[in-house]
C-alpha cells in the first residue's frame, strides 16, 4: 500500500491505496467552519491547525484500513501548488514517516492528484482524455496521454471557477464556502433571468473576474427587499454563465485534439449543473472531487519515488510552474 498525504489548504488528509488503485481507506478533515468566520482560509490559521491534525488522521486512516506502518511501501505527499506553510507541514510529516521506515518518498503535484482520483473507484478511465480541472485555485484544460502526467492546453487568465463561484456566494449572502451553497440555491433559480457575460478569450483559456464584476453591479442595484426575491434568480444565472464557458472551453479543447473524451476533476466537478452539462464526460467520484490524500496516493503509483535518504532536502512550491 501507498500512504497518502494531502495538506495543501484548509483539509487535512490521510489515505492508504494500493497499486491496483483500490482506497483501503480515505480521512479527511475539513477547517471550513474554523474559516468560515474570516470569509475565506486564513494561511496562517490553517498551517497550524494542520499541526494538530496530522497526527490524528494519519492514526485514523491506519486504523480505518486495518493496517499499521509496517504494511506501508511508500509514503506520498502532496508537493505543490498551495500554501506554503500547509504544504510544509505535510511535507514535513511525510519525511519523517518515510525517514522514520527508511521508506521511499513519492512527491506529487496537487492538480495531477486531482486527475489521479479518475484513476480510482470500479470504473477508471484510462487515458488519453481531456481533463477539465476545476477548483477554488486553478481552472485549467489538460492532455492527460498517459498517467504519469499531463501538457496543459489553457488556463484561467484570472479568477479560478471555484474562486468566482464562492465570490458569488459571498455577495449573494451564502457565507462561506459558498460554492456548494449557490449550487443548491441555483436549482431554485430562473438561470435565463440575467444575461451575465463571460469573456471569450483566445484560444482555451478562461476569464472569470468580469461575470463576477457583473454580478457585483447587479447586487448593487436591488435594494434588500428585491435582492431576497431575486436571489435564487441571481444565483442561478451566475452558475449558469460559468458552467457555460468551462463545459464550451472543454468541448473546444476535445474538437481540437480529435474529438477526445472529456473528464471533469476538482471541487467544481462537484456542481450539479456541470456534471448536467457534460453527460458524456467521465467524472471524478464525488468523494474525491475536493482535496483528499487517496487521489495523491493514487498519482503516486504512476511517479518515480525518491530512495531514503535523498528526499530529506526536498521542499514544497507555492505556484503551479
Amino acid at each position: 500500500m501507498i500512504l497518502g498525504l494531502e495538506t495543501s489548504c484548509d483539509e487535512t488528509a490521510a489515505a492508504l491505496v494500493t497499486r491496483g488503485g483500490d482506497v483501503r481507506a480515505s480521512v479527511v478533515a475539513s477547517q471550513a467552519e474554523l474559516h468560515a468566520r474570516y470569509g475565506g482560509v486564513v494561511p496562517e490559521v490553517a498551517s497550524r491547525r494542520h499541526l494538530e491534525l496530522v497526527t490524528p488522521v494519519l492514526e485514523g486512516a491506519l486504523e480505518r484500513a486495518g493496517a499499521t506502518l509496517a504494511d506501508v511501501e511508500a509514503v506520498a505527499v502532496t508537493r505543490g501548488p498551495g500554501l506554503i506553510g500547509a504544504l510544509l507541514v505535510g511535507l514535513s510529516a511525510a519525511k519523517a514517516l518515510a525517514w522514520s521506515r527508511r521508506l521511499p518518498l513519492i512527491p506529487v503535484d496537487h492538480l495531477h492528484g486531482h486527475v489521479a482520483a479518475l484513476y480510482l473507484g470500479a470504473d477508471p478511465i484510462e487515458p488519453p482524455f481531456v481533463a477539465l480541472l476545476a477548483t477554488g485555485g486553478h481552472t485549467m484544460l489538460l492532455d492527460v496521454r498517459d498517467r504519469s502526467g499531463y501538457r496543459v492546453l489553457g488556463t484561467t487568465l484570472d479568477d479560478a471557477a471555484g474562486e468566482a463561484l464562492d465570490k458569488g456566494a459571498r455577495l449573494l449572502g451564502l457565507g462561506y464556502p459558498g460554492g456548494a451553497a449557490l449550487d443548491r440555491l441555483a436549482r431554485e433559480g430562473d438561470p435565463g433571468a440575467y444575461a451575465f457575460p463571460v469573456a471569450r478569450v483566445p484560444g482555451v483559456d478562461f476569464s472569470f473576474s468580469g461575470v463576477k464584476t457583473a454580478l457585483l453591479y447587479a447586487v448593487r442595484e436591488l435594494d434588500s427587499a428585491e435582492l431576497e426575491r431575486q436571489r435564487a434568480d441571481l444565483a442561478a444565472s451566475y452558475q449558469r454563465a460559468i458552467v457555460r464557458a468551462l463545459v464550451d472551453r472543454a468541448r473546444a479543447a476535445a474538437a481540437e485534439l480529435g474529438g477526445a473524451a472529456i473528464a471533469v476533476v476538482g471541487g467544481v466537478a462537484a456542481n450539479s449543473e456541470l456534471r448536467a452539462s457534460l453527460p458524456d464526460a467521465a467524472l471524478a467520484p464525488l468523494e474525491l472531487c475536493t482535496d483528499n490524500a487517496a487521489m495523491i496516493a493514487s498519482a503516486a503509483c504512476f511517479l518515480p519515488a525518491l530512495p531514503y535518504p535523498e528526499y530529506l532536502a526536498l521542499d514544497a512550491y507555492a505556484s503551479a510552474a
